[in-house]
C-alpha cells in the first residue's frame, strides 16, 4: 500500500470524505479510461475529436473532471477508440 493509498484508507474513516468519493467513482473511473485507452492508441485530443466528430474542448473537459459526457458522446468516442459503451446494472 503506498502513500495515496494509505492516506485514502484513512479519509474514508470520515462520513463526508467517503460521500464524496463514493458520488464521484464514476466520474473518476470514466476519466481514467477515457485518457488510457486515448493514450494507448497514442492519439492527442485533437485527433481523437477527429476521429469521433466531438469537439477537442470537450474532450479536455472531460479528461479534466470538468464535464460528464452523454451516453451518445461516450458512444462516439468509444467508437473512435475502437470500442463500445456498455451499461448495465448489478
Amino acid at each position: 500500500m503506498d502513500d495515496l493509498d494509505r492516506y485514502i484508507a484513512e479519509q474514508m474513516k470520515d462520513t463526508a470524505f467517503r460521500a464524496e468519493h463514493e458520488r464521484t467513482r464514476l466520474e473518476f473511473a470514466l476519466t481514467e479510461l477515457f485518457i488510457s485507452s486515448r493514450m494507448e492508441q497514442d492519439l492527442t485530443q485533437k485527433e481523437l475529436a477527429d476521429r469521433s466528430g466531438v469537439r477537442q474542448s470537450n474532450i479536455s473537459r472531460i479528461e479534466k473532471g470538468q464535464a460528464i459526457p452523454s451516453l451518445m458522446t461516450l458512444d462516439k468516442i468509444a467508437r473512435a477508440l475502437g470500442k463500445e459503451v456498455r451499461v448495465s446494472f448489478v
